[in-house]
């Protein structure tokens, strides 16, 4: 089942290490420690499920590794979004993360419908 595999999991896998640096900078120049972690979670665990989705046993097992990295992606951008808000994040740091993100969400719903479909 590979549909747009390698595309996803190379941005994923990119978009992990951004966060992880990321979430370092947040904690050692903006002291914010929990909101820093549920960012790393989040973030980082979209990659983990699009990997995850490789191994997957049926089509219907496939998607739904896929729809857990997407629901990471939404709580990973809420996370960013909060951070912009609270002045954590500049508007550059955060747009730059963010666009990213949202193509990752993008790509996902792409993947997701594509494969119910066929």
């Amino acid at each position: 089942m590979k549909v747009k595999e390698n595309t996803i999991q190379d941005k994923s896998l990119s978009f992990a290490v951004r966060i992880v640096k990321l979430c370092r900078y947040i904690r050692e120049e903006k002291h914010e420690y929990e909101l820093a972690s549920q960012l790393l979670r989040s973030g980082t665990s979209i990659g983990a499920n699009v990997s995850e989705s490789k191994n997957a046993q049926s089509r219907s097992d496939f998607i739904n590794k896929l729809n857990i990295a997407l629901k990471e992606s939404d709580e990973t951008s809420y996370w960013l979004t909060l951070l912009y808000k609270a002045d954590i994040l500049n508007e550059q740091q955060f747009e730059s993360i963010h666009n990213d993100c949202s193509e990752i969400i993008k790509l996902l719903t792409t993947i997701i419908k594509t494969t119910k479909e066929s």
